[in-house]
């Protein structure tokens, strides 16, 4: 029997670095407000890179670092909702511009939670035994979506993507339990890239949005009340505690959910990884950036436990443990 064994990590973000200070001069807001209820203090958004650009660094820098080659890919999925185009997948953009002519490709959207998604997809792909490689990325350009005189969200999100390469391995097995949901009665909590239906046989005009659109109070009471009962599931899959868990990795939202979620978990906030503060809310790639910058600061050995857990927009969950 096949298993997936992570091998590599690696992110990338765009150069252009804002600040909460220079935030305040497009909204009403200051760093103190900002800094204060989410813990974000800068972002990098992008000046003209586009998400499958993002993806595209990720995945080279995966095959470069790891001494792969493109053809030996097998399988490439990228997590987004901010994709260049609906068709087509960014997935099979980042496929044509590596040469992972052997390669399948398709895109997922959910939302924040997506990592995680496409990890467990791609685990499940590897298991079967008919694939040996693959890549999975989260990227977003989350600029692109974001009404930017709205200070209620555009002071919350960035731009970026982080990846990480699996191989089918006999021998070990990253990835240990996950529980992975969706609660679409709530779908309206997150909404953003609305396509109107016009035609010229449609009777009314819609008039949804088509910027991001979030009620902040509803999916805070969402995060702070799944993610404690998802981690607690996949550890009672593996029938471990959390004493065995070296860090737990949430999607980078907000600093308050996570402290409210340490706090029903019964752990100190140091047990989680937040970096946040220097790229915001990036989405389906904030998990990915994160575990690239903890394995380039060496925080990850190999055989350590941890935990991933995402959260968003569908509304969709999900949380998994992961041995390094």
């Amino acid at each position: 029997m096949f298993n997936s064994k992570i091998i590599g990590f690696e992110s990338y973000v765009p150069q252009n670095s804002i600040t909460n200070d220079e935030l305040s001069k497009l909204v009403d807001t200051s760093d103190e407000w900002i800094y204060t209820r989410t813990g974000i203090s800068k972002r990098c958004l992008s000046t003209k890179e586009n998400t499958s650009d993002f993806a595209i660094n990720v995945a080279k820098k995966l095959l470069e670092n790891n001494n792969v080659s493109a053809e030996d890919i097998d399988i490439i999925i990228v997590a987004t909702i901010t994709p260049d185009y609906l068709t087509p997948s960014t997935a099979c953009i980042v496929q044509g511009n590596i040469g992972a002519k052997n390669a399948l490709a398709f895109d997922i959207n959910v939302a924040c939670s997506g990592f995680v998604y496409a990890l467990s997809v791609a685990d499940k792909f590897l298991k079967s035994g008919l694939y040996k490689n693959a890549i999975v990325i989260g990227a977003e350009t989350l600029s692109k979506l974001i009404d930017w005189k709205d200070r209620g969200t555009c002071v919350l999100f960035g731009d970026g993507s982080g990846g990480a390469l699996l191989t089918a391995s006999k021998d070990y097995n990253s990835i240990l339990s996950e529980d992975l949901k969706a609660d679409g009665t709530s779908f309206k909590a997150i909404t953003g890239g609305k396509i109107p239906n016009v035609n010229p046989f449609t009777e009314e005009k819609e008039e949804e949005d088509f910027y991001l659109q979030m009620n902040g109070r509803d999916v805070f009471n969402f995060a702070t009340k799944t993610v404690p009962k998802s981690v607690n599931e996949i550890l009672k899959k593996a029938n471990i505690t959390l004493d065995d868990v070296k860090y737990i990795v949430p999607h980078q939202a907000n600093s308050r959910i996570v402290e409210v979620v340490a706090k029903k978990l019964g752990v100190s906030l140091d047990k989680f990884y937040l970096n946040l503060q220097t790229y915001g809310n990036t989405s389906a790639a904030s998990i990915p950036i994160a575990l690239a910058e903890m394995s380039k600061n060496k925080l990850l050995q190999k055989g350590d436990k941890i935990i991933i857990t995402g959260f968003g927009g569908g509304l969709t969950w999900a949380s998994m443990l992961v041995q390094i």
